[in-house]
């Protein structure tokens, strides 16, 4: 009788091990399965954030109205070629590179921005920029863009837009050559020779030697551009030798463009430079 029940309670004692190493191996794969949708959750969010055009919504918890100052967009896109964050923070362009790290955390680094004076953005813009060099996490839920500082209200949200990034727009494009001459800027010349595309507008903005000039432009497939109503100031600059004309002739005549690296052409047919741009980041 007492070697029955030994033998019983050694069955029963089989059995419950087996049961916890059943129950044991089915957490373990619980376990795994969850990290790995952790992992791939935070793989989607990041591909998400990247190469896409973010257009801000609200600022410190305020509603920003789109294009409501200079019928500018304030937005950025983060270029995952790159590493760089470019974008408009109202009414200068700004740029920098940028670092994503598990856990959807975020930095910004190296950030600087163009100069143009607009006295109705300047506060606007300050906690724009004020706000990359704060947010270390990022959120994203239903096409809305978080950037936020630890675990505190949101500093800034974005929403998605379908504008496709091209890295000839909203660049300080500096005039290298023209003609197939090296251009140096004159001692009596005000600025260097540049212009601007701007993105949300598209309008060209810029400085020809003498005379600012603006005007609007089209981008289609394969490098394909075109400018029209090119316009400038009236000032005269009779002390200087560099040819307005000449560069002005270059919005007229180009149809097609190539970038490579930070140096822009832009070309009529597949003939020489009409004129040759550098990418200029000011700090």
């Amino acid at each position: 009788m007492k070697s029955k029940i030994i033998a019983l309670a050694i069955i029963a004692l089989t059995i419950m091990s087996c049961n916890d190493s059943k129950k044991s191996n089915t957490e373990d794969v619980d376990v795994n399965t969850e990290v790995t949708t952790n992992n791939e959750t935070t793989l989607d969010n990041n591909v998400y954030i990247e190469d896409n055009k973010w257009v801000i919504t609200k600022l410190e918890g305020d509603l920003i109205v789109d294009k409501q100052n200079n019928n500018q967009e304030i937005y950025f896109i983060l270029d995952s070629k790159t590493n760089r964050i470019s974008g408009n923070s109202g009414c200068n362009t700004f740029m920098g590179t940028y670092k994503l790290e598990e856990g959807n955390r975020i930095s910004f680094l190296q950030m600087a921005a163009t100069r143009m004076a607009c006295p109705d953005t300047l506060e606007i813009e300050s906690k724009v920029l004020s706000v990359f060099e704060t947010a270390d996490n990022y959120t994203i839920e239903d096409g809305k863009l978080s950037l936020n500082k630890a675990k505190r209200a949101p500093l800034a949200v974005f929403k998605i837009s379908e504008t496709t990034n091209n890295p000839i727009v909203e660049k300080y494009w500096k005039l290298k050559v023209l003609d197939g001459k090296d251009v140096v800027m004159e001692e009596n010349q005000e600025r260097e020779v540049y212009f601007i595309l701007k993105n949300n507008t598209n309008q060209v903005t810029g400085f020809a030697g003498c005379n600012t000039i603006n005007g609007e432009f089209t981008i289609e497939k394969n490098g394909v551009i075109s400018f029209k109503n090119m316009a400038t100031t009236l000032k005269a600059c009779p002390d200087l030798d560099f040819n307005e004309s000449e560069f002005l002739k270059v919005f007229e005549l180009a149809n097609n463009y190539t970038i490579s690296d930070d140096i822009l052409s832009l070309n009529v047919g597949k003939r020489a430079p009409l004129a040759v741009f550098e990418a200029v980041y000011f700090q």
